[in-house]
């Protein structure tokens, strides 16, 4: 937009950041050009978009700030909705339970201040910061990784909030759960949108969540949560009982927690999954929805993150006879997808693979997967005996959760099966202390498990937007990694674009450490040695550890420091 305002040329020449012999002698060109004097200026490098942003705060009297230095707090960002911030192309800075500061790019448009008292119910202070300042703080705090198209979910709450459709209440089918709504019903459009969307912008979760005074939606995007536009707190019944009914669940029942699935579809020929939780809080019914993506699990072993080394190793492991072999992590380090990606991998016509899942994620072809139910009786346990007796090469068991599953693991794996599972342990080698806490003898945890592996997830950096860069003083050292020794480092570091949302990230991988066992090692794990002790001895074996491994892809201009110091803690610690 052609910045043609003459008070603003008069405030630059009182600032002593313009001449008048520098107008006088640009503006007939740029009158003949259809342009602004100060536009003009600009191009010809004679004047800076920031002397523009103060002769603007000056002429209003008021403050210029830095929004790109600035690191805004969720609960202000929190205080305005972001269909308001769209539509005023304003960012709040500071909030009071009376007052809210909000950063403009044009402080003397006295309509745009009204309107956002009037929107926000407020009073409104002014800060100042340039046009393109408050567009990358919109789309850093508000965009959330979420990329819309025609913003269908912003205008349709826009339209509900304003008042322009009727919303038929789903709260009444409490009482009749076989009633039924239309299928372009305000409320079940604005639903599925709210899932595309999801989908669209490669969310693994949904979150929605009743707050005291507002219904928050969030995307899981790359392991980071972000707020997206949220429905008004009037329509969190409909919302709730809309994906209660969608999912099976119980809309009556408010009292205790629910499990559900929904099967829907987001484009013409695209279905997907979700898994829905609900469970009852102080201000309301939240639910969480996991999108499941089969896409995910077809990965080879080098997408999900692994470098040669590993990669050969763990090859090597998935293709024994027999043995256990234990992946670890917390929830949502990519345990799941890395057993698939195994049982896709050795999955072939002559071998016979079992699994017990709860609940079975993702249906694979040619793989017998058993859900467990605990409510007739399928145990995890019951439901392993039962497989042993169906002649399996390859067993893969969710989770070993207690010391009866833990046993019959055990024995599956030193009767000729190779078994898969998981355990929650920080790293590998406290997989053997966690087995031996759940009851399980040391001389049979030392000759069944084959290896273990721990893994955590880092954001990727994006390939559009990631550039060179050069690590501060002390920054390869604080993941463990010694400049000294590195050759031919790629250090990069996303800047942030339209592809990424200025997060200079998309997608994730893994970092691992793989502990295989040898004899000295069984001995050790025989003798129950410290899970201290037994690290080092695995140290000694050759194992990378996770921050070394993490150093390593920091190292090949695959992630940053930050990433790796988020998900790992100190190899001494």
């Amino acid at each position: 937009m052609a910045v043609k305002d003459d008070y603003l040329i008069d405030s630059l020449i009182d600032m002593g950041l313009l001449t008048t012999e520098q107008v006088d002698e640009v503006r007939p060109d740029a009158e003949s050009a259809g342009e602004g004097v100060l536009d003009s200026l600009i191009a010809r490098g004679e004047l800076m978009g920031e002397n523009i942003t103060m002769a603007k705060a000056a002429h209003a009297g008021a403050e210029v700030i830095e929004l790109g230095a600035m690191s805004l707090e969720d609960k202000v960002i929190s205080a305005v909705p972001r269909n308001v911030v769209k539509r005023f192309n304003a960012v709040p800075v500071y909030a009071s339970d009376d007052s809210v500061t909000m950063a403009v790019s044009e402080p003397s448009d006295l309509e745009l201040i009204d309107g956002l008292q009037v929107a926000l119910g407020k009073q409104i202070e002014i800060r100042v910061a340039s046009e393109q300042e408050i567009e990358d703080a919109i789309s850093r705090y508000y965009a959330g990784g979420v990329q819309r198209g025609d913003d269908s979910v912003s205008k349709m709450i826009q339209d509900i909030t304003e008042g322009e459709v009727e919303i038929e209440t789903l709260g009444a089918l409490a009482e009749d759960e076989g009633g039924e709504v239309e299928a372009d019903a305000p409320i079940i459009k604005l639903v599925s949108q709210i899932i595309i969307d999801a989908y669209n912008s490669r969310a693994s979760d949904i979150h929605l969540e009743p707050m005291a005074d507002r219904f928050r939606v969030r995307y899981r995007i790359d392991g980071v949560l972000h707020e997206v536009d949220s429905p008004p707190k009037r329509l969190q019944g409909s919302v709730i009982s809309r994906l209660k009914i969608q999912s099976n669940m119980s809309i009556s029942e408010r009292r205790i927690p629910q499990d559900g699935r929904i099967n829907t579809g987001v484009g013409e020929d695209k279905t997907i999954d979700l898994r829905v939780s609900c469970i009852p809080t102080t201000h309301g019914e939240s639910i969480v929805m996991r999108i499941l993506d089969k896409s995910g699990l077809r990965l080879g072993l080098s997408e999900l993150g692994f470098f040669a080394d590993d990669k050969a190793t763990f090859e090597k492991l998935i293709g024994l006879p027999d043995g256990i072999l234990l992946v670890t992590g917390p929830t949502g380090s990519g345990k799941t997808t890395t057993l698939y990606s195994c049982l896709h991998f050795i999955n072939r016509p002559d071998r016979k693979i079992i699994t017990v899942e709860d609940p079975v994620e993702y249906q694979l072809d040619g793989i017998n997967q058993v859900q467990v139910h605990e409510a007739v009786g399928l145990s995890f346990a019951r439901a392993l005996r039962a497989m042993l007796r169906q002649s399996p090469n390859i067993v893969m068991l969710g989770e070993i959760r207690d010391l009866e599953t833990a046993t019959i693991a055990i024995n599956a794996s030193l009767t000729g099966h190779l078994v898969f599972s998981t355990l929650h342990t920080n790293d590998a080698p406290s997989a053997v202390t966690r087995l031996v806490d759940i009851g399980i003898k040391p001389f049979l945890v030392a000759s069944s498990t084959r290896a273990m592996m721990a893994q955590r997830l880092v954001r990727k950096l994006c390939p559009a937007c990631q550039a060179p860069y050069e690590p501060a003083a002390g920054e390869l050292e604080s993941i463990g990694g010694n400049p000294a020794t590195v050759t031919d480092p790629k250090y990069m570091k996303g800047k942030g674009c339209g592809k990424c949302n200025n997060t200079g990230h998309r997608g994730r991988f893994g970092i691992f450490e793989v502990f295989v066992l040898d004899d000295a090692a069984r001995k050790l794990v025989f003798d129950q040695v410290p899970s201290s002790v037994l690290r080092a001895k695995a140290r000694e074996l050759g194992m990378t550890t996770l921050r070394e491994d993490g150093a390593r892809k920091v190292i090949a201009g695959l992630t940053t420091t930050e990433e790796v110091l988020r998900v790992t803690v100190g190899d001494d610690a």
